[in-house]
């Protein structure tokens, strides 16, 4: 998929200012599987016309995995360094398929002077739907069992659980719930930078307890909205052998091969 996504110097070059920022994220750029999310919310981006900027090479890590590490100082180097940059351009809506950069945006940066207005990639996506910008249908996933994973900083640090409900029931799926979901959701494994270190002593690994949850919903797909839980889930189904069997999608590439042309 090659498409044109202009850098928010180029708008502001040509004297326009964008509808939102759309941050990427460290494994939206670099992560393969995740810039397959990235390239697919862009897609319906553009099919919506909205009028959308990255930062490109301007932009740089949130400073979550440091925070969440313990490294304070880390954390406040990268996030005034963001801050700058931001408010530079003068940003005030920044969209994000990553719920730790959209945690760390919306709720950590107002302290050092970012203040923004910050949403979900499935939140925009929602809105965009609602306001008639984009219409889906059915398509490769009508009919389809689909069971969706609440990361747990868009859940249950954020309490948003109803915007990628939304938009999974404007498609032709069969939404099956896992036992623990909403506010009584479960970790993949990977939050509190446990992503980026060895596991703990244990008799299980976090990501395999709960895909097991989610293959025993009998779902043919598992619908997640975060690059971490994707990479989780995905072992997990390693784990289990049924990556054949199984796909883990974000909820921007069901929706994005779902759009009516």
């Amino acid at each position: 998929m090659l498409m044109s996504v202009k850098t928010i110097q180029e708008y502001v070059s040509a004297g326009e200012t964008p509808e939102i920022l759309f941050w990427v994220g460290c494994a939206g750029s670099y992560d393969e599987r995740a810039q397959r999310v990235s390239r697919a919310f862009a897609n319906i981006l553009t099919q919506a016309g909205v009028k959308f900027a990255i930062l490109g090479a301007e932009e740089g890590c949130t400073g979550d995995p440091a925070k969440r590490a313990g490294n304070e100082f880390l954390f406040q180097m990268q996030a005034m360094q963001n801050i700058e940059v931001l408010n530079g351009y003068g940003v005030k809506r920044i969209v994000t398929a990553c719920p730790h950069c959209f945690n760390t945006l919306k709720n950590e940066y107002p302290n050092l002077g970012g203040n923004y207005e910050v949403i979900h990639h499935t939140q925009l996506i929602n809105e965009l739907l609602t306001d008639g910008r984009i219409a889906i249908e059915g398509g490769a996933y009508q009919g389809k069992k689909i069971t969706y994973h609440d990361s747990c900083y868009l859940g249950r640090a954020n309490g948003i659980y109803e915007a990628p409900r939304m938009v999974m029931d404007r498609l032709d799926v069969d939404l099956v719930e896992m036992k623990r979901c909403k506010t009584n959701g479960f970790c993949c494994g990977a939050g509190g930078a446990q992503m980026f270190k060895e596991a703990e002593k244990g008799n299980q690994e976090v990501n395999v307890n709960r895909t097991e949850e989610a293959l025993e919903t009998g779902a043919e797909i598992i619908a997640v909205n975060c690059p971490f839980c994707n990479t989780m889930m995905r072992d997990g189904t390693k784990h289990f052998e049924k990556e054949d069997q199984v796909q883990v999608l974000d909820i921007a590439e069901i929706v994005n091969g779902s759009l009516k042309s």
